[in-house]
């Protein structure tokens, strides 16, 4: 499978920090200021105070979150403070998706990199990612060679996001009071002024246009980082007509072109609206976490409090109402305890079912739900081993590790919730139902009890689940 990913390709430093540190921290910023900022968070850093508040917020809430850094200082802050004691690693959800599918089988995977640099380069799969005008050629010794003759500029300032994961249990002191995070996740704080604007290299926006017809899929994202207003006055709507005629264009070149579009942490609710209205008619498939969907609670209609306590029953009718009143063929929601999906059976074209979907016990219903269920297993067993130890070395390394994983308990329970609530069957691991001309189905996850990593998880699920998908349409 041929595959393209953008937009956002960026370095991740990523720091597990203990309580102990993030006392530390709080503790040379005046009391009322920190109080104050975790009561009402600003979603965005403007100075070390917010970076230490945003952090604290998210730990004592056991929630994760993604705000940008618009100061030089405090880039320099945080990248002398944390970045030499970090792991650096691919970021970005197009360049974790990219890395995962690489690693996964794909043919090739061809990601957008804006502007270059020789470490944002070297994190990159060597098996099957490719870069137009070919500005990296893998090397055993230096894991980069570059050619003399490159279209594509060369970036002093690396864009960094930095990555702060916190393990469920971890205490600190909040001026006194001793705060448990709930459950474990990260806070990002990100130094990324290239992909504010999602930038796109000409070599990857030409390469694309002449071989989409060899194209199979797309996977776009990266729209989270838009702001409503640059410095030059211009606004995220033209980055958003920008990419959405580049899809018009690779789409009449390949009518079977397979876009799905995912979703991240969205500071303003006006974007995360646009994007969802501008690309929803092209899009194939939409993906998002449990909190992206109760902040489009105005698309679906779904009180957003059982939709952050990930009960089942209420994902299920947002994802549905989501996909229904819009008209999209698949809406996938990932959260932490399930996966859930919800989608017209045949919208591939490849299951042959026609007509109305109202009989559950429809032998062709059962083979679109074993299909649907078996590729999000594969992206589940992807993301737990990815979890659990950081990596995806090829599919027999994930079978091997995947079965040392536990079934999320939460998620199993939730299962069953979702049988009574849409009167579904079971069907393996899983369960599927019919709503409104949709099916649903949905998986618990597979966790590890010591993650090395929280980070990628959602992206490394999409990327594997949208992989076996194309595959199985192929083979049907």
């Amino acid at each position: 499978m041929n595959i393209l990913c953008g937009y956002n390709v960026n370095i991740d430093s990523v720091y597990r920090i203990s309580g102990a540190e993030i006392s530390e921290l709080l503790n040379t910023f005046e009391r009322t200021e920190i109080l104050e900022k975790i009561e009402n968070p600003p979603g965005k850093i403007l100075s070390e105070s917010d970076f230490a508040a945003g952090l604290a917020y998210c730990v004592k809430n056991g929630c994760g979150a993604e705000w940008l850094v618009f100061e030089q200082s405090v880039f320099e802050f945080l990248k002398n403070r944390y970045f030499e004691k970090s792991l650096v690693r691919m970021g970005g959800n197009a360049g974790i998706m990219a890395n995962a599918l690489s690693e996964l089988g794909a043919s090739r995977v061809i990601p957008n990199v804006a502007v270059p640099s020789r470490t944002q380069l070297s994190l990159f799969s060597k098996k099957a990612v490719y870069f137009p005008d070919s500005p990296l050629q893998a090397n055993e010794e230096s894991g980069a060679e570059f050619g003399k003759d490159l279209s594509i500029p060369f970036s002093n300032q690396d864009p960094i996001h930095f990555v702060f994961d916190f393990s469920e249990g971890e205490t600190f002191s909040l001026y006194g009071n001793e705060i448990r995070a709930p459950r474990e996740n990260r806070f990002i704080a990100t130094c990324d002024h290239l992909n504010f604007k999602l930038i796109v290299n000409p070599a990857f926006e030409t390469y694309a246009l002449q071989h989409a017809c060899e194209i199979d899929g797309v996977l776009i994202s990266g729209f989270h980082l838009l702001l409503e207003t640059y410095p030059d006055d211009s606004t995220y709507r033209k980055v958003l007509e920008d990419s959405f005629a580049r899809l018009e264009a690779w789409r009449a070149r390949n009518e079977k072109l397979r876009v799905h579009l995912e979703f991240g942490h969205f500071a303003s609710k006006e974007i995360a609206n646009s994007v969802f209205l501008k690309f929803s008619g092209i899009s194939n498939s939409i993906g998002m976490n449990e909190d992206e969907l109760a902040m489009l609670r105005n698309r679906h209609g779904i009180p957003a409090e059982g939709i952050l306590r990930m009960e089942a029953g209420a994902v299920g009718k947002a994802a549905c109402e989501l996909a229904s009143r819009h008209e999209i063929g698949k809406v996938f929601i990932h959260t932490r305890e399930f996966v859930l999906a919800a989608f017209k059976p045949g919208n591939s074209g490849s299951s042959g079912i026609s007509g109305k979907w109202d009989d559950i016990d429809d032998p062709a219903l059962l083979k679109a739900a074993e299909k649907k269920l078996e590729a999000m297993g594969f992206g589940l067993s992807c993301a737990g081993v990815y979890a659990a130890s950081g990596r995806l070395e090829g599919r027999e390394f994930v079978e091997k590790e995947a079965s040392k994983l536990q079934e999320s308990l939460f998620g199993r329970e939730q299962l069953q919730l979702f049988l009574k609530a849409f009167n579904g069957r079971a069907c393996g691991n899983g369960a599927f139902a019919l709503r409104n001309g949709y099916m649903l189905c949905t998986l618990p996850t597979l966790l590890s009890r010591s993650p090395l990593t929280t980070v990628g998880l959602g992206d490394t699920l999409t990327a594997a689940t949208f992989l076996r998908e194309l595959e199985l349409d192929v083979q049907a």
